[in-house]
């Protein structure tokens, strides 16, 4: 059955009217509405040519795009199912909006995807990251300093690359010791700041007053590049790769994901509870949060390989 009562001339329309809802509405990232509009972007070219395109937000049509993306762009099975993930929304958007009857991508099944657990760092990576940088104003250029909070901000509070770029000078309570951040769905959330953190942030607010006026401005960047301009993402993604680059034990991929998730895990298995640490990473659901526990679980299964009694020697009884 047909599911589309879109007409061609609509398309266009009811595309930037879902772009404008996730952002102005849902409050997507500017990051995820570029995603979704590079996925509308590439299904529009996979209609090209038809004076009907819409009509194939059908059952059919959605199979014979997902064949399109395996066999004619070779994407993963996890960027195919981003696809189908995005066109679903924009389905129930379409359906808010009257234009359709029924969401045909609920009736197509997602490519079998490989679990992957999350990386992180080992401890003593970090350790060593911390005890051979300096976070005193005195001490290097501007540039290592910035790039230094950049990672003790990342590795200390587990926050996501947009949200580190977000942060003004107002979003740090020295009073009271917590970071106020603007997460996913605009939504806010406080997040506890050790000592040694707020000296470091404060001493490098002093560096930053030498190169700009309004250093202390409360709605002034907290961080900024050397021009004074406010980071951006490529600048976050470099720092932390020349920053971890010369740290031993570090073989997974160095970026600022892997930091928020060396955090999570952490806490995890230093006895925090799921809700504490969904809480201050700012997931949605329990389920984003629960992945971590797969981490804890393999060092659980190593302490009881190496102190079980039984488990020492293979399980079996006897002396």
């Amino acid at each position: 059955m047909n599911t589309c009562a879109v007409s061609p001339p609509r398309w266009d329309s009811m595309k930037d009217r879902f772009l404008s809802y996730i952002r102005d509405v849902r409050r997507y990232s500017p990051r995820t509405c570029e995603i979704y509009a590079d996925v509308l972007g590439k299904f529009v070219d996979f209609c090209d040519g038809s004076e009907d395109f819409a009509s194939l937000l059908t059952v059919n049509g959605i199979r014979a795009y997902e064949v399109h993306l395996f066999d004619g762009l070779k994407l993963s099975p996890r960027t195919v199912s981003q696809h189908l993930s995005v066109l679903s929304s924009f389905c129930r958007f379409l359906i808010n909006e009257g234009v359709l009857q029924s969401n045909p991508v609920r009736l197509v099944k997602r490519p079998k995807m490989e679990k992957r657990l999350p990386l992180f760092y080992k401890d003593k990576a970090m350790d060593y990251y911390f005890e051979h940088t300096v976070g005193d104003p005195e001490f290097g250029s501007y540039e290592q300093k910035l790039k230094r909070l950049i990672v003790s901000l990342l590795a200390s509070c587990g926050l996501r690359r947009s949200e580190l770029i977000s942060l003004n000078v107002s979003s740090v309570d020295f009073s009271r010791g917590v970071l106020r951040v603007r997460g996913k769905g605009d939504k806010m959330r406080e997040i506890p700041l050790i000592p040694s953190l707020c000296e470091e942030i404060s001493l490098y607010l002093s560096a930053s007053s030498s190169l700009n006026d309004d250093a202390y401005e409360p709605d002034a960047p907290l961080l900024r590049t050397g021009k004074g301009g406010r980071l951006y993402p490529v600048f976050v993604d470099r720092a932390v790769k020349e920053s971890l680059s010369g740290v031993p034990d570090i073989t997974v991929r160095k970026s600022p994901h892997v930091l928020r998730h060396t955090l999570a895990t952490a806490l995890l298995s230093d006895g925090a509870d799921l809700n504490s640490i969904k809480e201050l990473l700012g997931h949605s659901s329990l389920a984003a949060t629960q992945v971590y526990t797969h981490n804890t679980i393999e060092r659980l299964q190593s302490v009881y390989i190496n102190a079980h009694p039984r488990a020492k020697n293979g399980g079996k009884n006897g002396d």
